[in-house]
């Protein structure tokens, strides 16, 4: 928690647009009923700029929240490098079998920029790819997860000279968990050699992504989003 907080900085004013808001993009819904915010999870369905903003009710155990019309909500979303939060109004709810609601369309976004892209600490099985594997991937694993890049560790140690890697992982994509493979293009920027406690060799690559798919980013965007609001030991 304490690392999340040291890379915050104070809240700023920020256009609609900055928070990049894609179809299916993870978001937190906070209802103020009670003396307490409640928070729940959803995620987008679209919006009208300047009339609406459509998102999936929230479920909890099995059934959809309760929400009423003029219902005062606070939405927050997490850009990447900013977590960006509006203040907005139920104004329609459409209930069973869509379960989506209508929220008015903010007038104001504050942002809270992050200094750097926020890693998360998985343990994510992968596979390298590159001029120098052969076409063989080597097997690695994952230690931490950025929009930007991610940190690598294998018992296969790759080409001096190799600059770009192919990264191979799946993730699981909301709202159904359904598992998305991901095929990365990364450059290399550091490499540290150390041994196991069997003596063999572990190396472990720091990796920048380049050009990473529009789709791919909104996972890793959506992944760092829950980790940073529902389990911030995750964050490195």
């Amino acid at each position: 928690m304490q690392a999340v907080q040291a890379n915050e900085l104070k809240p700023q004013e920020v256009d609609f647009e900055m928070m990049n808001l894609q179809v299916g993009t993870r978001l937190q819904l906070i209802t103020h009923r009670r003396v307490k915010p409640v928070q729940y999870f959803s995620s987008l369905i679209g919006y009208v700029k300047d009339e609406y903003i459509i998102l999936k009710i929230p479920m909890e155990s099995g059934a959809p929240i309760a929400l009423a019309e003029g219902e005062r909500l606070t939405i927050r979303v997490f850009s990447g490098i900013k977590v960006c939060s509006f203040a907005c109004t139920v104004e329609r709810v459409f209930g069973r079998p869509l379960f989506y609601v209508h929220v008015s369309f903010p007038t104001s976004v504050q942002g809270t920029s992050l200094r750097t892209a926020m890693r998360v600490k998985v343990d994510l099985p992968a596979a390298l790819s590159g001029s120098g594997t052969h076409g063989q991937p080597l097997a690695c694993t994952i230690l931490n997860l950025s929009v930007s890049g991610a940190l690598v560790v294998s018992p296969n140690r790759l080409p001096a000279d190799e600059e770009q890697i192919g990264l191979q992982f799946s993730l699981k994509a909301p709202p159904d968990d359904q598992e998305v493979r991901i095929a990365a293009r990364a450059a290399i920027r550091n490499v540290n050699v150390t041994r196991a406690p069997d003596d063999s060799e572990l190396c472990t690559y720091g990796m920048q992504f380049i050009d990473l798919d529009p789709v791919h980013y909104t996972l890793l965007q959506n992944m760092t989003y829950e980790a940073l609001l529902a389990d911030r030991q995750k964050i490195v």
